[in-house]
């Protein structure tokens, strides 16, 4: 199941930029032939994706290297690493090029718009292009949303893979940047001002701008440490505090160290009629039920602890609160 999904992965990231490429090209010749400052900013967005997909191919080859002496839970954060900097390269240079562009159009320092129906090809060269590689991001985000049980906007505000969400927020931001421009085009032509133009322009930055934050907004979580999805979390708990050696499930600690990598770490007070060795099957056995329940799970940490000892219940009520603490006490 990874396999199939990075391979998804891999197309998606693949398809986009092959898609971004020739559109680029197609926009900048179209900007430069109509003097759109919209068409250009679109140009610019366009070749910010497309440098956007190489950091997403880097991400996915280098979170799949294994783990290492110095690398003990794998490379797989690389890829919250290598989607941040998207998120920074489609403000840094794709929204401010646009803001440029459309301030320079209010300002009537770009030039006269000429040949507009070129422009308005390519964008519906570009549309339909954008879309196919929209529609695969789509397809392979609802397919990874239904195999959780999740709904689709839920998957997006929870999942632990930046690369699918890069991609469809990215062509989404495309499909909507063509209708910008289409219409900065459409008002110069019948106004015979730029001022509609500069506007669209403006509004490619605006948009690419809370691409750009709520990516960087995704990522930054990842890369502090976000813990297990809900579900899982409670799934864990309810497991462990079943099981017939476990009298108290004094504390559970998760967190994704890569995509579909989960790192647990619980504390369990054990039956005190257990002997050393029954403990030691005990947690033996209930790493291999985590992991075959949970394919997310990563590695998994066991330890016994006395549930009344005073140092460990401050330490969970610093972390969680009180309510929290007073359940573990």
């Amino acid at each position: 199941m990874a396999k199939v999904k990075k391979q998804k992965g891999l197309l998606t990231v693949l398809l986009a930029l092959a898609a971004n490429l020739g559109i680029a090209l197609a926009k900048t010749v179209a900007a430069l032939i109509t003097g759109s400052a919209s068409m250009a900013a679109e140009a610019g967005h366009s070749y910010v994706d497309s440098i956007n997909e190489v950091f997403l191919l880097t991400a996915l080859r280098r979170s799949e290297r294994p783990a290492d002496s110095r690398h003990p839970f794998g490379h797989g954060t690389e890829r919250y690493f290598w989607s941040l900097l998207v998120a920074v390269c489609i403000f840094g240079m794709g929204a401010l090029f646009a803001f440029i562009q459309g301030i320079g159009a209010l300002l009537g320092k770009g030039a006269e718009e000429a040949s507009p129906l070129i422009g308005y090809v390519v964008l519906a060269i570009s549309a339909v292009l954008e879309f196919i590689s929209w529609r695969q991001a789509f397809r392979e985000t609802r397919q990874h949303a239904r195999e959780r049980d999740q709904g689709f906007l839920e998957f997006l505000r929870t999942t632990d893979d930046p690369t699918a969400k890069s991609v469809l927020f990215e062509d989404s931001a495309a499909l909507l940047g063509i209708a910008f421009a289409a219409l900065g085009l459409l008002t110069h032509q019948l106004t015979g001002s730029a001022v509609g133009d500069g506007i669209a322009s403006l509004l490619i930055g605006l948009m690419l701008s809370l691409v750009a934050f709520l990516l960087g907004r995704t990522n930054r979580e990842l890369l502090v440490g976000r813990q297990a999805r809900p579900e899982v979390l409670e799934g864990m708990r309810r497991m462990l505090t079943n099981a017939p050696e476990v009298e108290e499930l004094v504390d559970l600690l998760t967190m994704n160290v890569g995509t579909d990598q989960v790192l647990v770490c619980a504390r369990l007070d054990f039956d005190d009629s257990l002997g050393a060795a029954d403990v030691e099957r005990a947690c033996a056995r209930l790493d291999g039920e985590l992991h075959e329940a949970y394919h997310e799970v990563y590695e998994v940490f066991l330890e016994p602890v006395p549930r009344d000892d005073s140092g460990l219940r401050e330490r969970v009520l610093a972390r969680y609160g009180r309510q929290i603490a007073d359940e573990t006490a």
